[in-house]
Parts: C-alpha cells; structure tokens; sequence
C-alpha cells in the first residue's frame, strides 16, 4: 500500500520508520497538501496528512478522481476537513483521536510555568552575567483558581497535574467528566472567576473565537491566558487589545489562526509578512511556541502506531473507532 505523507518532516520519516507496519510504503512529501501539490500523490494508494493541511472540497474531490479513497491524519484535530464532501464522495477519513495527552498537558503547564516565574528572561539575563531579580517576580500556583475550557483527554491530563499543584479547578464542557464533576461551572463564572484560563476544546463553528472582546471584559484583571489547542479559539486582534488595556497580564499560544504560514519551518532568512503576528512578538509578557505542545517522543510513537493501524484497517477493508466519515 502506497501512502504519499504530506507536510512531511524528519521527524516523521523517523517516526514511520520506526514504529509503522513495514508493509505500508511510504511517499514523503515535505509540501503542504492543497490542490497544486495533489498531483504529487499520483499513483499512491492513501494520504497522510497534519493539521495545516488542506483538505476542503475542491481537493477531495480531485482526490476521488485520482482514485484515493483515504485519508489518515497524523493528529486529532479534523477543522481542516470537509467532512461533508468527503462522505458524499466515499472518502474514509481517520485520525489520531488520542497520543500521549500528557504530552499538551505538560506543555500547557510548562508555558503557565515560564510565564509566571518569567524563567525565559531569567535564562537570558544570566548568560549575561546579570543575575538581578528585579522584574522577575511571580506568584505562587497553589491556591490560584484556574478555569479549563474543555475537559477532553487533554483537559483532564492538565486537570490533574494542577490539582497536584493545589490549584482551585474551575471546568467547561458540554460533556462533563465525572473524575471532575464538582468542578464544573458555567463558561461566565470561569471567565470571571479564573486567575488563569487555559483552552483545550476543539475547533468547531461553536468555538471559533471563543476568547473574544465580550468574553474578555469578563476576565479578572491581568488574565493570565494559555492556548494550546487550536489558533482560532481566540480572536487575535482582541487579545492584542486586552494586552494593550492590561486586561491580559500573560498570554502563552502553542497555536496560531494563521499559522499554517509560519509554523513548523524555519523562516529565519525571511521576512514574515503577518502584521498581527509580529504584533504579538513586541510583548514581553506573550510567548509562543511553534505548535510543539505534541512533540514527545511517546505521542510521535503513538502517532505513527496508530496512523499505521488506520491505513491497515483500510487496505483491509475494516475500520476501528478513529474513523470520522463513512
């Protein structure tokens, strides 16, 4: 079985290499999916694809010309499909619905971490020589109330690492959790009542720009704002605004709206055109990591593992639960 893998890094290569099923066949390709590189998948059998790539209507359909009835996303996220036109065309769609959750989590508190005890500055200044601690100070996560927009896999991983920190948990979720079930609150009282919000909810029409200029004039001064889910839960220019006002004291983004620009390649030699973006870089108290909240070496082999199931499932003519269109 052929697979032409789009957006293909080395660590992906390295990845499949090492934990997929030796008798899929592997075509790397390093550009990003959409209708001018789709020829690049001729002859192949299936496609693997991330989460910037494209996967709107006018690309499957010219998929189910060419004969490829598959799709096998190496993530979780699916915002990037027409789900609806790929079901009219007969085209199976499969993802990765869970690798390594503590991997998000960890890193969403590792940013909550830096920006509070400020240790990406205090890194900096000691190479300097300078060892001063004015305009370091932080505060103490015990105690702090922190709200969690979406209490997926992801969510109650980052629940649990900082209940053991002895945070006061508020959630949000249209399908509560019972291990939280007290902690469930409505999104107002979060947005009022948190110290620090931290996103962990899909992107749907429903969330899109769920942190907005209403829901942040609900926030406690001096916010303390984490996304490491998906860029378009949050109204950039908004935010910028609420950095501005001093609304929002720290901000940490693993994902960006427009990032399927920027992220994932080095672009150190190039000028980035994105105004918005370079906007958000002249705060001291933003930081933002390319979308490698994922990036463990455990969730890389889950990843290939279960990608590789998907696409056997499907030369075998069989499909287990990560199948998303039928």
């Amino acid at each position: 079985m052929k697979v032409a893998v789009f957006s293909a890094k080395k660590y992906d290569k390295e990845g499949f290499s090492q934990w997929a099923d030796p008798s899929l066949q592997f075509h790397y390709i390093e550009s990003r999916l959409n209708l001018e590189h789709l020829k690049l998948a001729q002859g192949c059998h299936a496609i693997c694809a991330f989460v910037n790539d494209d996967l709107s209507a006018p690309v499957l359909e010219q998929m189910s010309v060419m004969g490829i009835e598959m799709v096998a996303l190496r993530c979780a996220g699916f915002n990037n499909v027409d789900l609806d036109t790929a079901k009219a065309l007969g085209i199976r769609i499969a993802r990765v619905p869970a690798y390594s959750p503590e991997a998000v989590a960890e890193h969403t508190v590792a940013m909550m971490l830096t920006l509070n005890r400020k240790l990406h500055k205090a890194y900096n200044r000691v190479r300097d020589d300078n060892f001063a601690l004015d305009g370091l100070l932080g505060f103490n996560m015990h105690g702090k109330t922190v709200g969690i927009i979406g209490t997926g896999r992801i969510g109650l991983a980052t629940a649990r690492i900082l209940k053991g920190f002895g945070c006061k948990l508020l959630c949000y979720d249209i399908k509560p959790d019972p291990e939280f079930a007290e902690h469930y609150t409505s999104l107002t009282a979060l947005y009022q009542q948190s110290d620090i919000i931290s996103l962990h909810c899909p992107l749907s029409p429903q969330t899109k720009y769920i942190i907005n200029a209403d829901s942040l004039n609900l926030m406690k001064e001096g916010v303390m704002l984490i996304n490491t889910s998906r860029g378009a839960l949050i109204d950039t220019k908004a935010v910028i605004d609420g950095l501005k006002n001093r609304k929002i004291g720290y901000l940490g983004l693993d994902v960006y709206e427009q990032e399927a620009d920027i992220f994932f390649e080095n672009l150190s030699e190039q000028m980035i055109d994105d105004e918005v973006f370079k906007r958000l870089l002249t705060f001291s108290n933003v930081l933002i990591t390319g979308h490698q909240a994922f990036f463990t070496k455990e969730a890389l082999q889950q990843i290939s593992h279960i990608t590789s199931e998907n696409l056997l499932a499907y030369a075998s003519g069989s499909f287990n639960g990560n199948e998303l269109a039928n």
